[in-house]
């Protein structure tokens, strides 16, 4: 119950990959492959868009690209009632120092998005909640993927591989 009470909420938007600045929506011809997971609200599938962007970004260690990754994504967590302090934390990430600061502030996104996601219609494809117990110090991080490989956002080429999924949002049903 508290994880819904804490978890973004609901509002409605839409995007498609790589940061458009006119409009701050991810394209679908993005560098960074995008979901193939499918929301039922255009809102919520903006915010996956861009996580997962965010994420591929993290993943490739390219600083400068989840720079503008995580400021679309603010944007877009804005336009969802109850996400505005998520938004705070993607800004944090557009504004890091560095990489490893970028990736600090990952796992508090990724945490309270691994929440709504949980609780948000998907028509198609299945979310695959992942887990490092390496990251931020040992203390372990989570993050999304749209499979199951895994793609470490927390260390890059350095541990590409390390982590499990844990979990596995699948397809809701009554939609």
């Amino acid at each position: 119950m508290l994880t819904i009470l804490f978890s973004c909420t609901n509002n409605d938007t839409k995007t498609t990959g790589s940061t458009d600045s006119s409009t701050n929506t991810i394209k679908k011809d993005s560098v960074y492959s995008l979901a193939t997971v499918e929301l039922a609200s255009p809102v919520e599938q903006n915010i996956y868009n861009g996580y997962i962007a965010l994420k591929n970004s993290l993943v490739a260690t390219k600083y400068e690209d989840s720079k503008k990754l995580a400021a679309a994504l603010a944007i877009s967590l804005k336009a969802r009632e109850g996400c505005e302090n998520t938004a705070v934390t993607a800004e944090r990430i557009a504004s890091a120092k560095d990489i490893i600061a970028q990736r600090k502030e990952f796992t508090a996104v990724s945490s309270d998005l691994i929440a709504l996601f949980k609780h948000a219609g998907i028509k198609k494809g299945s979310i695959y909640v992942q887990h490092c117990p390496m990251a931020n110090n040992g203390n372990g991080g989570d993050w999304l993927a749209s499979e199951s490989k895994i793609q470490n956002p927390y260390y890059g080429d350095e541990m590409m591989e390390c982590g499990a999924v844990v979990e596995e949002i699948k397809t809701t049903k009554e939609l």
